[in-house]
């Protein structure tokens, strides 16, 4: 066996970063980068020639020999490239199994495959398992982590791969490859201060992450589930016409759409969500056929505007996006970091027009027959939409399970396809007239959802709680702190309260101010003021004094009911007489009162009470709310 040396030491790409960081996160969670394809191959075919081939392409690209590391005393993160490394090749026969038993078999073998991780510290970061089934059918199961190998590769790995078994296991045929060490130099070589003011200014005023999962998603990786829809070519074919006559790109298109979608489920009309970027600088030479992991993800924001037109909604993406194509090799994380919480997202959109594997034609003589191929790869993303279009535009949902179901993902899909139907019909519909929602949603939000419709007694709250005293005298109506009161209680109370402010001249109409701490006497001094025809006015002893002194003069009530401990809080200035309860004369008065209701007439568009805004937007006002509004409830 060929013993294993280092070659040579690279630094990270920033995705690959990324991705050592979810796959070091959580190493006994199952990896949900580790992808699969899936190669139908047919007779003839030479087994061993296959695997010498694979060795050739291990050997031909030094990406492929990658581990990775954080040497002992260091701080960065190097991928270590050795030579020496064997291609991992397993066979598998099932060409004498029925055809139902083979298929269970296959399948459960490229499951074992893909939910076994790798170890990311030793190469090469692939495995290979050869199925044998009958009538002289293979399945090539390739897994592969996604730090090595982005989607744009995979088609040109296969393709060597071809080339090399036609050529009998030679790679000397092939063009000399550009390393990908020659990236990592070129990302070395730019201006990511530039970078980072790009950004800064992109994302500047989204202050907030747009997410369409909970705040706080489930922290274990699950491998994702899948909905998928395809356009119909009439839909394909004017979109690609909407595309082209007003010089986008069809991913601009989708991107726009799916931006209006997260805006309306959000409640948002500016949104952010992430994009998976090529990451192939042009001016790199041959970097068209180099192996290894260029993408990168950034931020799309999608502003939405109602009054614009859907068509220059994309206009101005494009335009944005544009600006941004120099500065997309800065790492994610560092895009966040200076594009503050509004950098934030927790969805992906994945816009495919790569080549796709197994598409390059008819094998030659002693080629390699590849009949269909399949493959599967994930994210950690709650949803990625992922969009391709060949003939016509395909559209898949890759969703986490444990925070949408299948009917919840369908949907979003649904109404993606909806605005892009409606776009396509008129891109100068204006944005806040595109809408999402299927004939069967909009009935279920504004009909079903909306019908709470019913009858509203025309009583003041005093008779609701009256009739109430009526109905349980007994039974307990305050519990604070130790303290209990029945019904019967509570409403002599009241009403003792009530007689008390009338005999001091508050009656119908009048306002009292409440400055007191929770307690069971509360509520006993508003049903009391309510009784006498007035309306309360609530002053939170935890105010400011500035505050509370500016409600005061507001709202100018003719008493204000208070305690021993919060009388001290009101402003000396203060013209309304104060009702002490708790002090002895005053404590002694309520008491002599009458504990049956005054007779004071209530209607239900009487005043109730009278309660402050907070202020946010200036001085808080005053907000009268009567019985009315209170009993509807």
């Amino acid at each position: 066996m060929t013993q294993i040396r280092i070659e040579d030491v690279w630094p990270l790409s920033p995705l690959q970063e990324g991705l050592l960081f979810h796959a070091w996160y959580d190493e006994r969670a199952r990896d949900v980068y580790v992808g699969q394809h899936i190669l139908d191959l047919a007779e003839p075919l030479d087994t061993g020639l296959l695997r010498t081939s694979w060795q050739a392409l291990l050997d031909r690209h030094a990406s492929l020999r990658a581990g990775f590391q954080q040497p002992t005393g260091a701080q960065q993160l190097v991928q270590v490239i050795a030579s020496g490394v064997r291609v991992p090749w397993r066979e598998l026969d099932l060409s004498g199994r029925p055809a139902a038993e083979a298929a269970e078999e296959l399948a459960r073998a490229a499951e074992q495959e893909r939910s076994r991780n790798f170890d990311l510290s030793v190469p090469p970061l692939l495995r290979l398992l050869l199925v044998k089934l009958a009538g002289g059918e293979y399945r090539l199961v390739v897994s592969m982590h996604h730090i090595v190998l982005d989607g744009w590769s995979s088609p040109i790995l296969f393709d060597e791969l071809a080339r090399i078994y036609a050529a009998g296991g030679d790679a000397g045929g092939l063009p000399p490859v550009t390393p990908y060490r020659e990236y990592l130099a070129w990302l070395a070589r730019q201006d990511k201060d530039a970078a980072r003011r790009a950004w800064r200014r992109a994302l500047s005023g989204l202050t907030e992450p747009t997410r369409v999962g909970p705040a706080e998603p489930p922290s274990a990786p699950v491998m994702p589930h899948y909905v998928t829809v395809r356009a119909t070519e009439e839909l394909t074919e004017r979109l690609r016409s909407l595309a082209g006559g007003r010089g986008l790109t069809l991913n601009t298109v989708v991107q726009g759409a799916w931006g209006l979608v997260l805006g309306k489920i959000t409640g948002r009309a500016d949104v952010a969500f992430g994009a998976t970027v090529a990451g192939r600088p042009a001016e790199l030479p041959g970097v068209e056929r180099m192996l290894g992991l260029f993408t990168n993800t950034v931020p799309v924001r999608v502003r939405l505007e109602a009054g614009e037109p859907f068509g220059e909604l994309l206009a101005r993406l494009q335009g944005e996006q544009s600006e941004l194509l120099a500065h997309q090799h800065l790492g994610l994380a560092e895009i966040q970091r200076v594009g503050g919480p509004g950098a934030r997202f927790d969805s992906l959109m994945a816009y495919q027009n790569y080549p796709r594997v197994g598409g390059g034609g008819q094998p030659g003589p002693g080629g390699l027959k590849v009949t269909g191929a399949e493959g599967e790869d994930a994210s950690h993303y709650p949803l990625t939409l992922l969009a391709a279009a060949a003939d016509r535009l395909d559209l898949g949902l890759e969703y986490r399970p444990d925070v949408f179901g299948e009917e919840a993902a369908q949907a979003l899909l649904d109404r993606l396809v909806r605005v892009l139907e409606q776009v396509a019909a008129d891109p100068t519909v204006r944005t806040g007239q595109v809408g999402v929602l299927s004939d069967t949603e909009r009935r279920h939000v504004v009909v079903e959802w909306n019908d709470t419709v019913r009858d509203v007694p025309g009583e003041s709250l005093v008779d609701l709680f009256e009739a109430q005293v009526a109905r349980s005298p007994d039974a307990v109506a305050v519990v604070c702190e130790g303290t209990g009161w029945s019904y019967a209680e509570l409403d002599a109370r009241a009403n003792r309260m009530a007689h008390e402010l009338i005999a001091r001249g508050t009656g119908a109409g009048a306002l009292v101010g409440v400055a007191m701490d929770r307690s069971a006497e509360l509520p006993a001094v508003l049903l009391g003021i309510m009784k006498a025809g007035a309306a309360y006015v609530p002053i939170d002893p935890e105010y400011p004094a500035d505050r509370i002194a500016y409600m005061l003069g507001d709202a100018r009530p003719a008493v204000v009911v208070c305690t021993t401990a919060t009388e001290e809080l009101l402003p000396g200035e203060a013209g309304a007489e104060r009702l002490v309860i708790d002090e002895p004369s005053a404590a002694a008065a309520l008491a002599a009162r009458p504990a049956t209701a005054p007779s004071v007439p209530l209607h239900a568009d009487d005043l109730a009470y009278v309660i402050y805004t907070s202020g946010s937007t200036g001085r808080p006002k005053g907000v009268a709310v009567g019985h009315a509004a209170v009993v509807n409830q």
